[in-house]
């Protein structure tokens, strides 16, 4: 049963990983619940992220609105949906240039999480 990250010092972030499929280069990042993190041309919003009860296996959900904002271009909606970190297949972005998917969510010490690019 998920559940949303207990309260602790910090943050809830969702870390999620983006790949450049034209460098192919992957990069982890943390997307702090309710605000927009860019990732490339592409600015992702975490709406919520969830956990697993402890007593069931290990699961992180985040509910991402993804928008891709090329310069000098209308922005397009690419996903609003929920992404599960078990089974990143099942809710994909479809996009050709980018992925984007969930690795976990938790709770970020400090002032600010890791940045994205």
């Amino acid at each position: 049963m998920l559940r949303a990250i207990p309260d602790g010092p910090g943050k809830r972030v969702a870390e999620l990983q983006g790949l450049d499929k034209v460098t192919a280069r992957t990069q982890r990042f943390f997307a702090p619940v309710g605000e927009v993190t860019r990732f490339g041309t592409l600015e992702v919003k975490v709406g919520d992220c969830l956990v697993n009860t402890p007593d069931a296996p290990p699961e992180s959900a985040a509910y991402l609105t993804i928008v891709d904002r090329k310069p000098g271009q209308a922005e397009e909606k690419l996903f609003a949906g929920w992404m599960f970190a078990s089974t990143p297949s099942l809710s994909a972005l479809d996009h050709g240039v980018y992925d984007v998917r969930v690795l976990a969510c938790r709770m970020a010490q400090g002032s600010s999480a890791p940045s994205s690019r």
